[in-house]
């Protein structure tokens, strides 16, 4: 657990805004570690209510930074930049009281791996319970019958609430930290590789249950994940990262389909398509890892694996720009003219 003064904090006043201002509104954010990693670089993302938002890319490319530094649950010693807005108050600036009944009232994370959140030696009703009592106020007999109507309410018996962890099934416990994230009605979900582990019949009942609940209860949802297909069919807009920028920004499915940026194309053509022989028996990965953010490459990072790299791509960052309607992509070949020259290899390319 983190103290007030674990992590550094530089932030402008938040401006004010109307009543059409955004549920969560992160301006300019940066997250550099203690060891120098520049793990989020200056990320711009907004989720309105009854909106859902997937943030896909590789292992490494700050996607669950991102999702700790929204509610300030990043190590000791990490540096904080930019704003936070969550319905207007900018979480970095926020006391630490504040910070602690914001976490379950306002907004909540799904962290993926439910055995490894879940406390072995506990009931999950009473895990449940305890952020109720703690931030609601409620009495014992009151946490344990909203314990149950939760559970309930995410498709499992009430009953369950009896159960210890290792007694549920891999979906039940995903459902178990879903009920647990709603315990004290927040207004935001943050689900962080929420299905990873789940079968695929398992992952789209989740996957269902969490649209479900975001529709009746008016939620935004940020739902992280390295599988494009998933947040296609589950959000409504979608954010690529790479080496902790968004590298490109969308409609979901348009992002998925259309991709512009060649990382994104690279994680849409990795998923084969049903009924599509081509990707079946041409499968395209992408050579090399994502850089180490304690030393990023000059100019665009993507450039030393991009298949379409230019000699410029090694020497100038590249800024997001329109791509198609309200599509952003942050290449060189986007918004202008392709110039007439030849490519340079990708490192690792055969």
């Amino acid at each position: 657990m983190t103290t007030e003064h674990d992590v550094t904090t530089a932030t402008a006043p938040a401006s004010g805004r109307g009543a059409a201002q955004p549920l969560l509104d992160v301006r300019n954010l940066e997250v550099t570690y203690a060891s120098g990693a520049a793990a989020v670089r200056g990320v711009d993302l907004t989720v309105d209510a009854g909106r859902k938002l997937g943030v896909a890319g590789e292992s490494g490319c700050g996607k669950s930074t991102l999702a700790l530094a929204l509610l300030r649950l990043l190590p000791a010693g990490t540096r904080v930049t930019g704003e936070i807005l969550l319905d207007g108050e900018d979480v970095l600036t926020m006391k630490w009281g504040r910070v602690r009944a914001v976490r379950w009232a306002g907004a909540s994370i799904v962290f993926q791996g439910a055995m490894h959140s879940l406390n072995a030696v506990h009931k999950i009703g009473d895990q449940i319970a305890e952020p109720i009592l703690l931030h609601k106020k409620a009495t014992q007999a009151g946490a344990r019958k909203k314990a149950r109507e939760l559970l309930e309410h995410v498709g499992l018996p009430g009953a369950r609430a009896d159960a210890y962890p290792h007694e549920l099934s891999g979906g039940q416990r995903q459902r178990v930290m879903i009920a647990m994230a709603l315990a004290c009605d927040p207004r935001l979900i943050i689900a962080d590789e929420p299905t990873t582990a789940l079968d695929v019949m398992i992952q789209a009942q989740i996957l269902r249950l969490i649209e479900q609940l975001v529709a009746e209860q008016d939620l935004g949802l940020v739902m992280i994940s390295h599988d494009l297909a998933v947040l296609a069919d589950t959000c409504d807009r979608l954010a690529v990262m790479y080496a902790g920028r968004v590298v490109e920004e969308g409609p979901a499915r348009d992002v998925y389909e259309r991709a512009q940026h060649p990382y994104g194309k690279a994680l849409s053509a990795a998923f084969p398509r049903i009924g599509d022989a081509g990707s079946r028996f041409a499968p395209r990965g992408l050579p090399g890892d994502p850089p180490d953010p304690s030393a990023l490459p000059a100019g665009c990072t993507f450039h030393p694996r991009c298949p379409v790299a230019l000699d410029v791509c090694g020497t100038e960052d590249q800024s997001l720009r329109a791509a198609a309607p309200a599509h952003l992509a942050a290449c060189v070949h986007v918004g202008s003219p392709v110039p007439q020259q030849a490519p340079a290899a990708a490192e690792g390319a055969p």
